[in-house]
């Protein structure tokens, strides 16, 4: 199946020049899915395997940059208001959806890391909108063991409106960290669209902020979702999507957790594993969007492991927790944007 591939600017409530873009298949679309990536990061060539993988699969894909990432205007990675982002992306995409050949198509949110969390709080500023969410090693939870003491957040708040553009905020080396494949990394670091510099003062508390809100208010997400995390990830802790499944009200909810992989789940790894993480998302959307559904099937529960080979499905009637040695890698102490990190699981579905 063949893929059309279009760029347009456009220009949000407060002026600022933004890039969208969007990846549609030669017929008629299936459903559509809306791109959050992730921080630092845009969509043109970063997300691009993942908007023409779903387009290649009958889905219509949008993605947006947003205000001071990849090709949109604005201060470089600088985020004043977490909010502006999160209002960006909703009044981008439901102008697509408003569009007459969209407007009876299912809607769907993808978010990657920090766009987990846009991805999130899009679904919660209009709850019953949208149809269902595929969170990529999302951003929602501060980890207990790097969480900045009280002190030192009030400190900085108290300076960061007069310091908040500052590249203070001390941090190692995201991409060595995320991305598994030496080529892929590199591929990653030669992009110049990606920022890789340090974080700035305003927007480390922006997403600290938006983290710990999200934290409190896990159990209002009430939209289908499909939460995927390797376990061996050291930017985000793979437990904050398992905190994010344990806690949300959804009753179609499904976690994946994939021993061995990073954080980048569909770029950074090896594709035959790049390949299964794709497989289980077009399954887990295809299967929401009236094909092949067995309805006895969406309100089963089972858990089954995802592994770097095909793995089968186990229905049981609990979690399963195995204890076994594995070699763990370490967690970059300066990275106070991830989850907490426990101890191995399985993967389960409840819907």
């Amino acid at each position: 199946m063949g893929v059309d591939y279009h760029e347009v600017f456009i220009r949000n409530s407060r002026g600022v020049q933004l890039f969208t873009c969007r990846w549609l298949p030669f017929s008629s679309p299936k459903a559509l899915v809306f791109l959050c990536h992730g921080y630092g990061m845009e969509c043109s060539r970063f997300m691009r395997g993942v908007g023409t993988k779903l387009a290649n699969h009958g889905y219509a894909v949008f993605g947006i940059d947003y205000e001071g990432h990849g090709r949109s205007g604005g201060a470089r990675c600088y985020i004043k208001k977490f909010d502006n982002i999160v209002n960006d992306c909703s009044d981008f995409f439901k102008s697509v959806c408003a569009q007459e050949e969209y407007r009876e198509k299912t809607r769907f949110l993808y978010g990657e890391s920090m766009g987990g969390a846009v991805a999130l709080l899009t679904h919660k500023k209009d709850p019953t909108f949208w149809h269902g969410a595929l969170l990529v090693a999302p951003m929602c939870k501060i980890s207990e063991k790097v969480k900045p003491h009280p002190m030192v957040i009030s400190l900085l708040t108290k300076v960061e409106d007069v310091i908040p553009r500052w590249k203070i905020v001390p941090t190692k080396d995201v991409i060595d960290s995320a991305f598994k494949d030496p080529v892929k990394r590199e591929e990653v670091r030669g992009n110049k669209l990606i920022y890789q510099e340090k974080p700035r003062l305003k927007t480390a508390l922006e997403m600290l902020r938006t983290s710990m809100h999200l934290e409190e208010s896990l159990h209002e997400v009430t939209l289908p979702f499909l939460v995927l995390h390797g376990e061996a990830d050291i930017v985000t802790d793979p437990e904050v999507s398992k905190a994010l499944y344990e806690q949300a009200s959804s009753k179609d909810k499904t976690i994946k957790l994939y021993p061995g992989m990073w954080h980048g789940l569909t770029y950074g790894e090896p594709e035959d594993n790049i390949e299964i993480v794709f497989s289980d998302i077009i399954s887990w959307l295809d299967k929401r969007n009236g094909e092949n559904i067995d309805e006895s099937n969406l309100i089963e529960r089972s858990v089954c492991r995802a592994t770097s080979t095909p793995y089968e499905m186990q229905p049981i009637s609990s979690p399963v927790t195995v204890n076994e040695a594995k070699p763990q890698r370490k967690r970059p102490q300066a990275n106070y944007l991830c989850g907490w990190k426990g101890r191995r699981m399985h993967h389960h579905s409840s819907m």
